[in-house]
């Protein structure tokens, strides 16, 4: 069992930039692979990005790609979304998810899940 706490959700204008935290307890964090994942309102939860246990591969939706980083530090057992060149589509619900296995961006396939944290981004 493991738990996951997101935070470092807000307000921004476009163009701007939010670095996301996940807190993870209860586990080994380096034993399993992290995702993060999206919901906008009327919209189905999409994949956002992933890493594996020690970090070494990422994987990015494209809608994303070049403007987010994913990243994780095992001794603080935390992970990370840097998202810079914020868009006003990228106002969503953002949840952080752990896998005990390799990168998928297939949100079944993931173990555990966090609350979510709130990115708004303005126009």
């Amino acid at each position: 069992q493991v738990q996951l706490a997101e935070s470092g959700g807000g307000l921004v204008q476009a163009g701007g930039s939010l670095r996301l935290s996940c807190a993870a307890s209860g586990r080994t964090f380096s034993s399993y692979a992290m995702g993060w994942f999206r919901q906008a309102p009327g919209k189905e939860r999409e994949f956002v990005a992933a890493i594996s246990l020690m970090g070494t591969m990422t994987d990015y939706a494209d809608s994303v790609k070049g403007r987010y980083t994913i990243s994780r530090d095992n001794a603080k057992n935390t992970v990370y979304l840097q998202m810079n060149s914020l868009k006003p589509e990228d106002t969503a619900s953002y949840y952080c998810a752990a896998r005990a296995s390799s990168r998928s961006r297939y949100s079944d396939e993931y173990n555990y899940w966090g609350q979510g944290t709130q990115v708004t981004v303005s126009s």
